[in-house]
């Protein structure tokens, strides 16, 4: 049975499931009704799809990106525009450019045999594309999660449901696997952001 996790929780992985090498991670969210409104109406306008792009950073022991200073995103990011490090430790399976349909949106594959022994956390956060260019926020946003599967059988370890109030919000981070001495650990988190872009989250922890 999955555990349901609430902000600031953490669940030992290695210890919830035995021989545990492989993870998913999976973010979704649904975009509330549009109200396209009378204008919009009258000359066929269509608001526009909110696009959210789902990240990782890769963070050292001392908290910072890898390879700090910062350089490059590329270096400490796996996104859309990266979708593996440089290991294949951590790949994107790509893009989603509306969040329409049921169930994960956007899915982050997690080989923790492999993660290099020099990354000892990896974040997972979400930002929404040209969100200030679009006028668009995290409030026009409904049911967002965060959730973790063992990659190999499938079973649901955790899930964590984002539902606190995101309002003029456009970059939010869902939680991070941390190594410890007793294995692999999930943490929820929840902070929030106003920025214009997934290179200012990175930034943050730089």
């Amino acid at each position: 049975m999955s555990v349901s996790l609430s902000k600031g929780q953490k669940i030992n992985l290695s210890k919830e499931q035995a021989g545990l090498s492989q993870v998913m991670v999976g973010l979704g969210w649904d975009e509330v009704e549009k109200n396209k409104g009378f204008l919009a109406t009258l000359f066929g306008g269509k608001p526009m799809d909110i696009d959210c792009d789902a990240f990782a950073i890769m963070l050292a022991a001392n908290g910072k990106v890898l390879n700090a200073p910062l350089r490059d995103i590329k270096q400490c990011t796996v996104f859309y525009n990266n979708l593996s490090d440089p290991s294949k430790s951590i790949v994107h399976q790509g893009d989603n450019l509306t969040g329409a349909g049921e169930g994960d949106d956007e899915q982050i594959f997690v080989d923790l045999n492999r993660v290099p022994a020099d990354v000892f956390s990896i974040v997972f956060a979400v930002n929404i594309y040209e969100a200030f260019n679009r006028n668009q926020h995290f409030g026009m946003l409904r049911n967002a999660f965060i959730r973790v599967v063992d990659a190999k059988s499938g079973r649901e370890l955790c899930r964590f449901d984002l539902n606190e109030n995101y309002n003029n919000e456009t970059a939010l981070i869902a939680g991070a696997l941390r190594r410890t001495d007793a294995g692999w650990e999930f943490v929820t988190d929840g902070s929030h952001a106003r920025v214009q872009s997934l290179v200012e989250v990175v930034q943050s922890f730089a």
